[in-house]
C-alpha cells in the first residue's frame, strides 16, 4: 500500500508539471490568437485577456489524453532510470502491480473531468462566446434548443432582436414559423413579425410571407400591419456561427443533457449529436485510463536496453492514433452510421484491450 501511494503521488506530480506547462503555452496561444481576431475591435487587452482564461477549461479538457500520455512516460523512465522498477520486480511483485496507482489517479481525474470541469466548461464557453458577440457586434447573440423549439438573440448597436422557430434545416440554414420580435435600444419593442420560413442569405434573413406589426407607441399594431411575399432584415450571425451552436454540446452541462435530449427529441429535432457526446463524456475515465496504460506499455522496461527515444515516440503515436479513433467513431455515431454507445464506448475499451495484450507481452513474454 505504502508503494502504491508512492507511486500515486509520483505520477501526480508529473501529470501537474506537465500540466502547468502546457498550460502556459495554451493561454500564451490562444491570447495571441485573441489578439488577432480581434485587431479591428475596439476592445482592451484586460478584456482579451478574460477571453483567454475562459477558453482555458475546454483547452485543457481536449488535451487530457496527451497529459495522460506524458505523466506515464516521464513517470515510468524515472522510474526505470532510478532502478526502482527492477527492485520492485525484485521483490516478488510485477511491474503490472505499478500501473494500479496510476490508473487509479486517471480514472479519479477522468471522474472530475466529467462531473467538475464539464460544468465548468459549459459556463465558461457560453460567457466566452457572449462577451465576443458583444465586443464585435455591441450585443451577445444567443442560441438555445429546447422543448418549445429554437430561441436564437442577435444584438447590434440598433437594437436586439429575439427569433423563434419550431423547425430548423442546416442546409442553407433555414427557420421555420418564424416569430421576431425587434427591441430598441433603450429597450422598448419597435416590431413584430412573423413568417413561414426564414433563410440566411449573407448577413440577411430572407422571410417568405411575413406580416409586420410596429409596436411604437400611439399606433394601432393590427391596424398598421403589413404584409410582405419577401422580408430582408440584416443579421450579425453566421451559418458557421449557428451550426456550430446548434451542433455543439460543449455548451450544455453534463447534468442537464438527459433533459436536454428529452426535450429536443419532443420538439422534433435531432438528438444523436447530443447523445453520443453524453455517452463520451461518460467514458472519459475509461478512455483516460487507456492513455495511462499506452504509456506504459512502451516504457516499462530498463534503460540499459536502450532505445528510449523510440518508445517514448511510438506510446505518443500510438496515443494519437487511438485519439483519432474515438473521434472518427463519435462523428460515425453522430451522423447515424453506428449505434450511439459502440461510437462512445468501443474506442477506449478496445484501446484498454490492445494495451493491456502489450503489457502481458513484455512482462510475462
Amino acid at each position: 500500500m505504502i508503494l502504491d501511494f508512492y507511486y500515486a503521488r509520483r505520477f501526480t506530480q508529473s501529470f501537474l508539471l506537465i500540466g502547468a506547462v502546457f498550460l502556459t503555452l495554451i493561454m500564451l496561444i490562444d491570447l495571441i490568437e485573441q489578439l488577432r481576431r480581434f485587431q479591428t475591435v475596439d476592445a482592451s487587452f484586460g478584456q482579451l485577456f478574460v477571453l483567454t482564461l475562459l477558453n482555458t477549461p475546454q483547452a485543457i479538457s481536449e488535451i487530457l489524453p496527451l497529459l495522460m500520455i506524458l505523466s506515464t512516460i516521464v513517470m515510468f523512465v524515472g522510474l526505470a532510470r532510478s532502478s526502482e522498477l527492477v527492485v520492485t520486480r525484485a521483490t516478488g511483485r510485477s511491474g503490472i502491480r505499478a500501473l494500479a496507482a496510476p490508473m487509479v489517479v486517471a480514472a479519479v481525474i477522468g471522474g472530475l473531468a466529467v462531473t467538475t470541469l464539464n460544468p465548468i466548461i459549459a459556463a465558461t464557453s457560453n460567457r466566452s462566446q457572449q462577451l465576443a458577440d458583444t465586443y464585435r457586434n455591441g450585443g451577445p447573440a444567443v442560441l438555445s434548443l429546447s422543448g418549445e423549439g429554437l430561441w436564437l438573440r442577435q444584438g447590434s448597436a440598433k437594437g436586439q432582436s429575439v427569433i423563434h422557430a419550431t423547425g430548423y434545416s442546416s442546409d442553407p440554414v433555414t427557420l421555420y414559423d418564424v416569430t421576431i420580435l425587434t427591441y430598441a435600444p433603450d429597450g422598448g419593442p419597435v416590431r413584430r413579425i412573423i413568417a413561414r420560413n426564414a433563410e440566411l442569405d449573407g448577413q440577411d434573413w430572407v422571410l417568405r410571407e411575413a406580416k409586420i406589426w410596429p409596436l411604437e407607441e400611439g399606433q394601432n399594431p393590427e391596424t398598421n400591419s403589413t404584409e410582405v411575399d419577401i422580408l430582408r432584415l440584416p443579421t450579425t450571425l453566421t451559418t458557421e456561427r449557428i451550426r456550430e451552436s446548434l451542433g455543439s454540446a460543449s455548451g450544455i452541462s453534463v447534468y442537464d443533457l438527459p433533459a436536454t435530449i428529452r426535450d429536443l427529441a419532443q420538439a422534433g429535432f435531432s438528438t444523436k449529436r447530443y447523445e453520443v457526446w453524453f455517452q463520451v463524456e461518460l467514458a472519459r475515465p475509461l478512455f483516460l485510463i487507456a492513455m495511462v496504460l499506452v504509456g506504459a506499455a512502451f516504457t516499462m522496461r530498463h534503460t540499459r536496453f536502450g532505445g528510449t527515444g523510440v518508445s517514448v515516440l511510438a506510446a505518443v503515436m500510438l496515443g494519437f492514433t487511438l485519439y483519432f479513433i474515438r473521434n472518427f467513431a463519435q462523428i460515425l455515431g453522430e451522423n447515424g452510421q453506428i449505434p450511439v454507445l459502440l461510437a462512445a464506448w468501443a474506442p477506449p475499451v478496445a484501446a484498454i484491450l490492445l494495451t493491456w495484450g502489450l503489457l502481458l507481452h513484455s512482462e510475462d513474454g
